[in-house]
């Protein structure tokens, strides 16, 4: 009779992780000293695309709390997988038929740019009698290739969601130009945060803005410093993986 050996995730699982999670930890407190914020402000979502469940389930055992996700079928696949109590983000393009397979399984979705989408988590919200919270996606470098709408989308697309009770909106998210140097991104995230502050101001139904997405890996310090209060990081704790 062949014997089922048990996968346990021990200690000695996966030593970098301890080390690239206390690296970022680091880099979060130290930006936050040298400019006055308090590091408990800043939420780290660990990326986990093409993440095994194990090193996942260790990375959370560390102290990750949020786990994002680039494609509804990673989160349905990972779901029942992963241990311990997480916050699961929806951070990559979303298409319409794909909201019902995530909607009940996910904190925060990131990436709303259209109404289509919108319609789609009003009605699917609806039928689980649940208030979905939400970022919508600023495509502030106007790249063709990225999701996100403009200033005035985004408002457009706020306006909209005055008349969805099972929507709230918590912030704005983006995906800046993938620069060398991250000083080059800065003045992407500058803008980023005046057009949230310029939001905020409008005091939209439906609308809290408390949130800004903003960050990853090469870029997250000078986000930080530009006001991201969430960033999104995964080469950083997991290193670096084929897509």
């Amino acid at each position: 009779m062949q014997k089922i050996i048990k996968k346990e995730i021990s200690l000695n699982n996966y030593p970098y992780l301890e080390e690239n999670l206390a690296e970022i930890n680091a880099g979060i407190a130290e930006v936050c000293q040298s400019i006055g914020r308090d590091p408990k402000a800043i939420t780290l979502v660990a990326v986990t695309k093409t993440v095994d469940e194990d090193i996942v389930n260790r990375s959370i055992e560390l102290g990750v709390t949020d786990i994002g996700e680039n494609k509804p079928q990673e989160i349905v696949r990972k779901h029942p997988q992963i241990t311990g109590a997480v916050n699961w983000h929806m951070i990559g393009h979303l298409q319409s038929n794909k909201v019902k397979k995530i909607i009940d399984k996910v904190t925060l979705i990131h990436s709303v740019d259209r109404t289509s989408v919108v319609d789609e988590i009003e009605k699917r919200a609806a039928q689980i009698d649940r208030v979905v919270d939400i970022l919508v996606q600023v495509n502030i470098g106007d790249e063709e290739q990225k999701s996100g709408a403009d200033v005035e989308g985004v408002k457009a697309l706020l306006k909209y969601i005055e008349q969805c009770p099972h929507i709230r909106v918590l912030g704005l998210m983006c995906i800046a130009p993938y620069l060398y140097d991250a000083e080059q991104v800065r003045p992407y995230f500058k803008n980023m945060k005046a057009i949230f502050e310029e939001i905020k101001r409008q005091n939209y139904k439906n609308s809290e803005m408390k949130i800004l997405s903003m960050g990853m890996t090469h870029d997250y310090k000078v986000a930080i410093e530009e006001g991201a209060t969430m960033i999104r990081v995964g080469t950083g704790i997991y290193g670096s993986r084929n897509y």
